[in-house]
C-alpha cells in the first residue's frame, strides 16, 4: 500500500504562502496574508476551492524540485507529444533599502521538447469558498471581479484559453503573474526573468548566511528555507503552519487551524534561527513578544495569537467537506480562549536576546526592564495554579511539568537579564521563583516509574517532558537521573521505528492515533545530549525519512504506515530537526555530559 505524503511544495515571501502540487495547480494560497481566506482551497474543498493548474492535456509524467538552496520550486511534465516545465515563485528581494514581497504569484511555462497540448485553468475563489470570481478581459490581463480586492492575472497567453479553458499547443514560454491588489504595471517578460534572478540571489544569500553544522546539510537548509516562509515579516509574528484543517488522523475531528502564532511554538523557532545565526528574524520576533506583552492590560496572557497581535480568533466550522472528505474545516482556534501557563516562560526567554545579546544595540533600544518584571509577577501568581498544557486538553486542567518547565527556564533568563543590568530585587525574585518551580517539577516525579510524569495530579508520561533534559533541567550532575527518564518514556510512548506518541491516556477526543514528529526530534536531541550519540543519530536517521518528495514534514506520523498527517509544513518539525542535527553535530565534538 502507497503510503499518504502530501505531494506538494510550497513557496512563499514572507507576505504569504502558496502550495503547489506536482500537477501544478495552486491547492492552497491565502490572500493577502497567512490567515486571510484562501483565493486557492481545492487541498480542503475539490467542491468550492477552486484552483490555478498548468497541466498536459494527455496522460503524463511529472516531478517536482526546488531549484537548489532556494524556495522557488519546478514541476516537470513528460508527455507522449513533448516536455516543459512550471517554474513557481514568491518574489523577495532586496529593493530600496528593503525587501520587495508583493502579493504576486509567478509562474512560467518553459517549452523542453516537442509541441504538448496543455490547458491552463485560473479560478480564484473568495470568503472560503463561498463566492466565485467573475472572469473580464483586460487589454492585457484577465480581471477577477467580486472579490475583496482585485485580482489580476497578466500573461502572454491568449486570455480566451484561459477564461474558456480551451486545450492548445505550447510552442513558446509562457508567463503568467496573479497579483493581488496592485496590478503588475511593468514589461512581463522581462519583469518575470528580472525578479527571478534576483530572488534566487536573495535565497542562496540568505543560506550563505547561516550557520549549517557540517552534518545533515541538505535537510537543514530545507528546513531552515521553509522556517522562514512562516515568519510574517510586517509584524515579526511566526506561524505554527499555513494550513487550516489537515487531520491529525483520518475519519477523527482533530482538524485545527494553525495560521496563529503560538507563543511556544514561536520559541522553539526562535531558537531554531538563532542556532542558524539569523539574529534579524529572531529580532522581529522579539520586538512582536514586547509588543504584546506591553500592550496586554489584563495582566494574563494568550497561548496564541493572530499575527497582526490582536486577540480573539474566534473558531468557526465551513461548510467544506474537508481534506479528503475529513471534515470539519475549522477557521480560527479556541485554544485563544485556554490558560497555558507556560507562555510566560516562553515570553522571556523570546525577550532575552534584547536585553543580553550585543547584536542588538545596532538597531534596536532595550526595552524596559518593567516588561521582564510584569512577566515575573504573571509567573508568581499562576505558579501553583492548574492549565491545559501543551497539548492543550480542552476537557481538564492539571499542574503539567511542562509549564512548570518554562517557570524555572524562565526565571532562569530573567536572572541573567537583572544580573546584566545589576537590578537587585529583580534577581531576587527570580531566584525565588527558580527555586519553586524546582519543587512544584520535582511534585511530578513517580518514584515508581523513575520518571518526571506529565503532571501533579497524573503521571502517566508525557513527550514533553523530554525537555528536562534537552533544556538542561536534568544537568550533567543528574546524568543516571536523565537516563532512567528517557527509557521509561520510551517505554510508554516510543511505537515502531522510533516514532513517540504524545501522550497515551485519552483525551477530549478519545485515543490518538498518530504520533507527533516533533516528540521523536526530541527524543533523538535528548539521547544526543546525555551522550548516546549513535543511539540518537539512527533516531534521528529514522525520522528523515518522513518528509514528502521535497524534505517537507508535517505534525503526524501514522504508526501502522508511516503516512504523513496534521498540518504542513509545520514548525514544530522543521524546528526539531534543525536542534537536534545541531546537538548531534555539537555532542560529537563536545560531550555534555560526559
Amino acid at each position: 500500500m502507497t503510503k499518504h505524503k502530501y505531494n506538494f511544495g510550497i513557496i512563499g515571501n514572507c507576505s504569504y504562502m502558496s502550495y503547489i502540487d506536482t500537477h501544478a495547480n495552486v491547492v492552497w494560497q491565502c490572500w493577502p496574508s497567512f490567515d486571510s481566506s484562501f483565493i486557492f482551497g481545492s487541498l480542503v474543498s475539490e467542491k468550492k476551492g477552486g484552483g490555478f493548474s498548468i497541466q498536459p492535456v494527455h496522460s503524463y509524467k511529472s516531478g517536482q524540485a526546488y531549484v537548489q538552496n532556494t524556495n522557488v520550486l519546478e514541476t516537470q511534465f513528460e508527455t507522449k507529444d513533448g516536455k516543459f516545465k512550471v517554474v513557481d515563485f514568491s518574489p523577495r528581494f532586496e529593493n530600496f533599502d528593503r525587501y520587495h514581497r508583493p502579493n504576486q504569484l509567478f509562474r512560467k511555462v518553459e517549452l523542453i521538447e516537442g509541441s504538448p497540448l496543455i490547458k491552463i485553468k485560473c479560478n480564484p475563489v473568495g470568503n472560503y469558498g463561498e463566492v466565485a470570481a467573475k472572469k473580464t478581459h483586460g487589454s492585457n490581463s484577465i480581471n477577477f471581479e467580486g472579490l475583496n480586492a482585485n485580482v489580476r492575472l497578466t500573461t502572454n497567453v491568449a486570455k480566451t484559453h484561459i477564461i474558456h479553458e480551451n486545450e492548445f499547443v505550447l510552442t513558446e514560454d509562457l508567463y503568467l503573474v496573479l497579483t493581488y491588489d496592485a496590478p503588475l504595471e511593468a514589461p512581463l517578460k522581462e519583469t518575470f526573468e528580472s525578479f527571478l534572478e534576483k530572488t534566487v540571489h536573495y535565497w542562496r544569500q540568505w543560506v550563505r548566511r547561516s550557520s549549517i553544522p557540517s552534518i545533515y546539510q541538505e535537510e537543514v537548509i530545507r528546513s531552515a528555507l521553509l522556517l522562514k516562509l512562516h515568519q510574517y515579516e510586517d509584524t515579526g509574528a511566526i506561524i505554527a503552519a499555513g494550513t487550516t484543517s489537515l487531520p491529525e488522523a483520518p475519519g477523527e475531528e482533530r482538524n485545527w487551524d494553525y495560521r496563529y502564532c503560538w507563543i511556544r511554538d514561536s520559541y522553539f523557532t526562535l531558537n531554531a534561527l538563532t542556532n542558524l545565526g539569523h539574529f534579524n528574524e529572531a529580532e522581529r520576533y522579539s520586538h512582536w513578544i514586547q509588543n504584546i506583552v506591553q500592550n496586554e492590560r489584563g495582566g494574563k496572557f494568550q497561548p496564541v495569537y493572530k499575527i497582526d497581535g490582536s486577540s480573539k480568533i474566534e473558531e468557526s466550522i465551513l461548510p467544506l467537506e474537508g481534506y479528503l472528505g475529513n471534515g470539519p474545516v475549522r477557521v480560527g482556534n479556541d485554544a485563544y480562549r485556554q490558560v497555558q501557563n507556560d507562555v510566560y516562560g516562553q515570553m522571556i526567554l523570546s525577550l532575552l536576546p534584547l536585553y543580553t545579546d550585543l547584536r542588538t544595540f545596532e538597531n534596536s533600544s532595550t526595552p524596559s526592564l518593567k516588561l521582564v518584571n510584569k512577566i515575573l509577577n504573571c509567573i508568581e501568581q499562576v505558579m501553583d495554579k492548574p492549565d491545559a498544557g501543551i497539548w492543550e486538553f480542552r476537557g481538564k486542567m492539571q499542574k503539567h511539568a511542562e509549564s512548570f518547565l518554562f517557570h524555572w527556564a524562565g526565571a532562569q533568563a530573567a536572572k541573567k537579564i537583572a544580573v546584566k543590568y545589576q537590578d537587585h530585587d529583580m534577581q531576587i525574585k527570580a531566584q525565588k521563583l527558580i527555586d519553586e518551580s524546582t519543587k512544584q517539577i520535582e511534585l511530578c516525579f513517580d518514584s515508581d516509574k523513575l520518571a518526571y510524569g506529565m503532571s501533579q495530579e497524573n503521571k502517566s508520561l508525557n513527550a514533553s517532558e523530554f525537555l528536562l533534559i534537552t533544556m538542561h533541567y536534568l544537568d550533567k550532575s543528574q546524568l543516571e537521573k536523565a537516563k532512567n527518564h528517557i527509557e521509561a518514556l520510551e517505554k510508554e510512548l516510543k511505537i515502531c521505528d522510533d516514532l513517540i506518541y504524545r501522550y497515551r491516556d485519552h483525551d477530549d477526543f478519545g485515543e490518538t492515533k498518530s504520533t507527533f514528529l516533533i516528540c521523536a526530534f526530541w527524543y533523538a536531541e535528548a539521547l544526543a545530549e546525555i551522550g548516546e550519540i549513535e543511539r540518537a543519530k539512527k533516531v534521528f536517521d529514522s525520522l528523515l525519512t518522513r518528509s514528502n518528495h521535497l524534505g517537507i514534514y508535517s505534525e503526524d506520523i501514522c504508526p501502522t504506515d508511516g503516512s504523513q498527517w496534521g498540518n504542513v509544513a509545520q514548525t514544530y518539525s522543521h524546528v526539531g530537526l534543525i536542534n537536534t542535527a545541531f546537538k548531534i553535530f555539537i555532542r560529537q565534538h563536545k560531550p555534555s555530559y560526559l
